[in-house]
Parts: C-alpha cells; structure tokens; sequence
C-alpha cells in the first residue's frame, strides 16, 4: 500500500512538472524556478474544486481554456496583501527612509509584486503625509493582468475598512483613515489623488529586465515563494535598479544574509528587512 501511494505521488509531481512547463511554453508563465511546496499547494487546492479527474486533464484545460487559465494563474499568483500591513515597517520607513528622500528633487518609487495595490496605497498615502507624492512617481507591478486590473480600481471590500484602519494607526498615521476613502454598504473607494502619480504595468519578475532606475525598491512577501537561485536573481534585479543609497524593502520573513548579493547592501533598519545599497 505504501508503495502504491508513494507512486501516486511521484505521478502527480511529474504531472505537475507538466503543468507548469505548458503555462511556460503555451502563455510564458514562467514557474518553474517557484517553490515546490507552494505550487504544489496551490494546484492542488485548484485540482480538488475542479472536478477535473487528474492534473494531466487540467493542462489540457489550462492550453484550450483562457477563462481557467486565469482562474489557475490567480491561484499562482500571491496575492496576500493588506494596506499598512506589518504597520512597524511603515513607521520605519516614515522615520528611517523618508527623510533621506525628503532631500531629492524628485523621486522614484517601485513596488514588485504588487498584488491588488494595498501596499501601493498605503505608500501614496504616507508620502502624502509627508509632503513628497507630489514629486514621486510610483511604478506598481505585477505579472497578472486580473491583478493588475483590480489594483488600478483602487476598491476594496467595506468588511476590510476597519483592520486598515487600525493598521494605518498603528504605521504612524496623521489624519483620519476615513479622510482617504468614499464608502457605500458595500465598498470603499480610495480618492482619485492617491493614484494621481502610481502607474500599475506589467512586469515579471522571473522573466523580465530592469526598466527604470529607482530610489526605492518594495517587493515584501514575495521571493519567500521563489527558490534560492530565483531569489538571488531578483535581488540582482532589485541590485541593478537602484544606484548607491538607494533602499530595498523585503518582507518580514526574508532576509539578504544568505543572498550572493549581500555584499552589495548594509542594514538600515534590520528588524524590517530595510536596506541601503552601498556605493561601489
């Protein structure tokens, strides 16, 4: 019987592979370099609610069916995200990161992954309150248009006010959250001037290049789904876009001290993943 499942098992992971390789060769999806635990997660949950009688059968529908292709491409894409979410990294970055860009003339901003533009709100809010989104271009981005589409609607669920709202208290915030919003019973609409100066735009981070040069990259919560090998080759990304004290941003969870490039970052605010890169 053990044996038998174990077999069950290594069928499913080659089917898998499959999957993953036919979004890669059918869409240019790439995955492939994804942690395994967590596409494997993911496409099964997927496969359970399908009623699709194998994984084989479910590339089948992802190569001949756009509108499950999308449900798929959601179920890959991470889209855990809230606004001020980790509230101590808002107030670090107010406190640590701020002032410094306070000095440029003018300034660029990019969040990699943006997911449904949380994040991206909550910053063009606190450098509103800090008197610099009007001379910062934000660039929000991410490699699912479903996402993307969402994130430029600036429109969240009314359920959700009430947690942003104390989160943002909790970042430092100087104003009433409800200043920020217009609601009915059902959604909460952010104001038109929070994204006056963000450009949402499609970009993967597995596939694609440097595109600007940046005084401030965000990515957090992101690479803990990549591989090592992926890992390092974004931070070379991040590395590449950012000149000499220009800040990146990782998540709670990740760190630079194992990536090859560590050398190329010192420590701003440690406790919340916020580094400068060095001068070379």
């Amino acid at each position: 019987m053990k044996k038998k499942e174990e077999e069950i098992i290594e069928n499913q992971d080659v089917e898998i592979k499959l999957l993953i390789e036919a979004l890669y060769l059918k869409y240019g999806y790439d995955f492939r370099n994804y942690s395994q635990a967590h596409l494997k997660r993911r496409i099964l949950n997927r496969f359970q609610i399908s009623g699709l009688n194998s994984i084989t059968e479910m590339t089948y529908k992802a190569i001949y069916d756009p509108a499950f292709t999308d449900q798929l491409l959601m179920d890959l894409s991470i889209t855990v995200t809230e606004m001020f979410r980790d509230p101590s990294f808002y107030k670090a970055l107010r406190q640590s990161v701020l002032p410094v860009l306070r000095t440029y003339p003018r300034v660029t901003v990019w969040h990699a992954g943006c997911a449904s533009g949380e994040e991206v709100y909550s910053m063009a809010i606190m450098l509103k309150e800090e008197g610099l989104l009007h001379k910062t271009q934000i660039y929000a981005t991410d490699f699912n248009p479903v996402i993307l589409r969402n994130a430029k609607k600036a429109q969240y669920p009314i359920s959700r006010i009430k947690e942003f709202t104390v989160s943002y208290q909790k970042a430092g915030g100087k104003r009433s959250f409800s200043d920020y919003y217009t609601a009915d019973d059902e959604t909460a609409l952010l104001h038109e001037s929070l994204k006056k100066n963000v450009v949402f735009a499609n970009h993967n981070l597995v596939t694609d290049s440097v595109f600007a040069e940046m005084n401030l990259v965000i990515c957090r919560n992101v690479l803990i789904y990549f591989n090592k090998q992926l890992q390092d080759r974004v931070i070379e990304l991040f590395m590449e876009s950012l000149p000499g004290g220009g800040f990146l941003c990782l998540g709670s969870k990740e760190n630079l001290q194992f990536s090859v490039h560590y050398n190329a970052f010192e420590p701003v605010v440690n406790q919340e993943r916020i580094y400068i890169k060095k001068y070379l």
